[in-house]
């Protein structure tokens, strides 16, 4: 479940790429059941459990996974849990292995906005580097691959940082007040990951 509150000014990002393998794993899990039933009839369904699997670690790991802005907040939607980071528990935006929104207490790390890894700035072009948040930038203007527009990690991190300032500009909010991030673990997606796994190693012992 969602901790996104039912609020106005929500924006959402999600990396392009993971919608692709999201598809994909879906067609293999499709193609795979017909195939099955088309040669073995409904009574083989159970054997399935596997096809069942991917097609939910699918949604779970590249479709649902999320970064979600919003007025209460910025919420983490990742494969085993959500996190929701109020706007006054914020004391830092980091992007060295992803988007990560750090507190007085702990970090949480985004799923769905990671880093580009050491050879991300290569291909940066000058514009890239421009027109970002102020506390994006490092000494000497430097900017992080992370940071850069043209990825997953810069881009979700120009949405918090550039809500973040606003508010902070218009005073309508104290940063650092000691607040925790709220989480919430997916209790029924673990159940279902669980289950189709041993419904998995059954169909495989049994074939």
């Amino acid at each position: 479940m969602s901790t996104v509150p039912s609020a106005g000014n929500v924006e959402v990002f999600k990396a392009r790429t993971n919608k692709w393998f999201a598809w994909l794993a879906w067609a293999v899990a499709a193609v795979g059941l017909v195939v099955t039933v088309a040669s073995a009839g409904v009574a083989a369904l159970p054997t399935t459990a596997p096809l069942l699997l991917l097609a939910l670690l699918g949604w779970q790991f590249f479709w649902m996974p999320a970064v979600v802005v919003h007025d209460g907040g910025v919420t983490l939607e990742n494969p085993f849990r959500s996190v929701l980071v109020p706007w006054a528990a914020l004391v830092h935006v980091d992007t060295r292995y992803a988007l990560t929104l750090v507190t007085a207490e702990r970090s949480y790390a985004a799923w769905a906005a990671p880093a580009p890894g050491i050879w991300g700035g290569r291909n940066a072009r000058p514009e890239d580097l421009h027109g970002l948040p102020d506390t994006s930038y490092g000494p000497g203007r430097s900017v992080r691959p992370g940071d850069l527009k043209t990825t997953d990690s810069g881009q979700a991190a120009q949405l918090v940082r550039t809500r973040w300032r606003d508010l902070v500009e218009s005073g309508a909010l104290d940063t650092g007040d000691g607040a925790a991030g709220l989480v919430r673990p997916r209790w029924a997606v673990v159940a279902g990951d669980l289950l189709l796994l041993a419904a998995s190693y059954w169909a495989v012992a049994a074939a």
